[in-house]
């Protein structure tokens, strides 16, 4: 009876593993048939497209966003950059000074006349002629201007611009003088002075007294008087004084 049992439960445990590895082997069979398909391929990979692609929108998206934020922070710190300049003290702002123009070197133009006037080259011959600066027998054309009152008095010598003083010295003819070099380059002139209150390396503005009208021997006949005179640069062409202060007042 115990070898029936045993023969009965032998026969039901082959049946068992029989049965196991059958269940087992159909789904290898139904992937291996789902492949042989010819669209399977194709449909994997475009599933696995989609997925990437996916992805790639997700993070793009994050990363413009982030971008925009950190725009509208710029712009919102600009915006209180310009708020915080705008509400600044006036005298707290920069300003732009207009460019100086060349001005007489008095104080008072209608105080002074013209003794000898600027030598132009395409002026009449009787301009010409009285704008010849006679020393001993040697006639010299005048190469700035000479101003005095008609009362012979002395009077404030000014500068005509803001500038360095590159010049301060007394010469034998023309007598103390000064000179001015200024930004855009050129040069004044300042001869037939007295009592110099400037010094070479002083910073001046336009408008400054820098001495007193004086005498010289080259035109002592003048008597006292100031010789302005302005130089295109350093050992450029002198100008003449006149011309250019009439044009820029």
């Amino acid at each position: 009876m115990n070898e029936q049992k045993k023969g009965i439960q032998v026969k039901e445990e082959a049946s068992l593993v029989k049965e196991t590895a059958s269940n087992t082997t159909v789904p290898s069979k139904g992937w291996r048939a789902l492949m042989s398909k010819k669209w399977a391929f194709p449909a994997i990979y475009m599933a696995a497209a989609a997925i990437i692609l996916t992805f790639m929108w997700v993070y793009q998206d994050m990363g413009s966003n982030k971008t925009a934020d950190k725009a509208n922070t710029e712009i919102a710190k600009a915006g209180k950059d310009a708020k915080d300049q705008t509400n600044q003290p006036a005298d707290a702002l920069a300003v732009v000074a207009a460019p100086e123009v060349i001005k007489w070197p008095v104080a008072d133009r209608n105080e002074v006349v013209v003794g000898i006037p600027y030598y132009d080259s395409k002026a009449s011959s009787e301009i010409k002629q009285a704008a010849m600066v006679q020393y001993g027998d040697t006639l010299t054309p005048h190469t700035g201007i000479d101003l005095a009152k008609p009362d012979h008095q002395s009077f404030d010598v000014l500068a005509s611009l803001s500038g360095k003083v590159t010049v301060v010295e007394k010469n034998p003819l023309t007598g103390s003088q000064v000179e001015i070099t200024h930004s855009n380059g050129m040069v004044t002139i300042y001869q037939s002075l007295s009592d110099v209150k400037v010094t070479q390396g002083a910073e001046v503005k336009q408008g400054d007294v820098i001495a007193k009208a004086g005498v010289n021997e080259l035109e002592k006949e003048d008597g006292v008087h100031l010789h302005f005179e302005v130089r295109q640069s350093a050992s450029g062409p002198v100008l003449d004084p006149t011309a250019l202060i009439t044009t820029k007042e």
